[in-house]
């Protein structure tokens, strides 16, 4: 890919970034739901994280290589080669992304907290940060977008008030704050230094947010491990001790690999539709809904194949919301842009 393709819609890659997310989900959850066999329980995110994780970051590094995007980005020499590396405003997004990153898919691990839900909770966060970030910087944020804004937060207020508020566990809690955080700092430096059109700076910001991103969401999970929280055996790190160890021998690491695999493609998609020129307050929700509707595609699937507990109506219905907050941002733009072009021809 190289950026935006010519004549290929922002609606484009979203739809295939929902496609991708949606298995992505699905395996996720079928792995810390079924029991493992030599286990005998389901997997724990913290299991499951370590090797998703590496294997997302030698596919996405293999990506960078193949394709060329390497090229793009700055460089240094060490010794005879230049590698790429970071700027000071692409390495502060490579530590929001690496929040992020394992923040995901931690959420569809967590016991009693359905996918919707979290979901839900965590892009709302983030539709509420978007448009911020646009003022701080002076972009305009058309009527279409905070409209749709406003269908995602009358969603995501269905959903609360269907369970009678938050009601979350700490982890989950704290899952959504390191997400949001995480967030902030990717919109800011994409608004400062790459929402500019240019296929070339998507390219460079991909490469250098991936260079610190990846390796540092494993190191923090390493040193977790390292920490002997809980115990060897037992607790986060007995759980951590095995995901860095103990997966590469066991039959599941052939669903990791896919979970890694979904991961690199939605990076990819992610960046492009993200770092489109208009504002964040129009991208933002188009790729977070999209994320939201592959996660309630997904339970569904979940529940009419394997078993699992169907999402509540409430959950259904802020889906269907999200969906018509995508309709509009989808057509919106283009009935402004025939109304201006035939008021210019008159």
């Amino acid at each position: 890919m190289k950026g935006r393709g010519a004549g290929f819609p922002l609606e484009g890659f979203v739809f295939l970034y929902l496609l991708a997310y949606l298995p992505n989900v699905i395996v996720t959850k079928l792995v810390t739901s079924m029991p493992h066999a030599g286990l005998g329980r389901p997997l724990t995110g913290l299991e499951t994280l370590p090797a998703s994780l590496i294997i997302n970051m030698v596919l996405t590094w293999g990506f960078i290589w193949i394709s060329g995007w390497h090229r793009d980005a700055n460089k240094v020499s060490v010794g005879p080669v230049r590698v790429p590396f970071p700027t000071r405003y692409t390495f502060l997004s490579g530590i929001g992304t690496a929040l992020v990153l394992f923040t995901v898919p931690l959420s569809f691990t967590i016991p009693d907290v359905s996918i919707p839900f979290i979901q839900l909770i965590m892009r709302g966060d983030i539709l509420i940060i978007a448009p911020l970030v646009d003022v701080m910087f002076g972009r305009r944020v058309r009527w279409w977008s905070w409209t749709a804004l406003g269908l995602v937060l009358f969603g995501l207020v269905i959903a609360l008030s269907d369970r009678g508020g938050l009601k979350l566990p700490p982890i989950a809690i704290l899952t959504v704050v390191l997400y949001t955080v995480g967030y902030f700092l990717r919109l800011y430096v994409m608004t400062k230094i790459s929402k500019s059109g240019d296929p070339a700076s998507v390219r460079r910001y991909f490469v250098e947010e991936k260079m610190i991103a990846l390796p540092l969401s494993v190191v923090i999970l390493g040193i977790i491990s390292a920490s002997g929280i809980g115990g060897h055996q037992s607790g986060q790190a007995g759980e951590l001790a095995w995901g860095f160890i103990g997966v590469w021998s066991d039959p599941v690491l052939l669903d990791l690999f896919w979970i890694g695999a979904t991961l690199t493609v939605i990076s990819v998609l992610a960046i492009i539709i993200l770092l489109d020129p208009r504002e964040n307050a129009y991208c933002v929700p188009l790729e977070r809904a999209a994320s939201l509707v592959a996660g309630i595609g997904g339970s569904v699937l979940l529940a009419w194949f394997w078993g699992l507990r169907m999402p509540r109506d409430a959950e259904l219905v802020g889906a269907g919301v999200l969906v018509a907050a995508i309709v509009l941002l989808s057509l919106a733009p283009r009935f402004a842009a025939k109304r201006e072009a035939l008021s210019e021809g008159a």
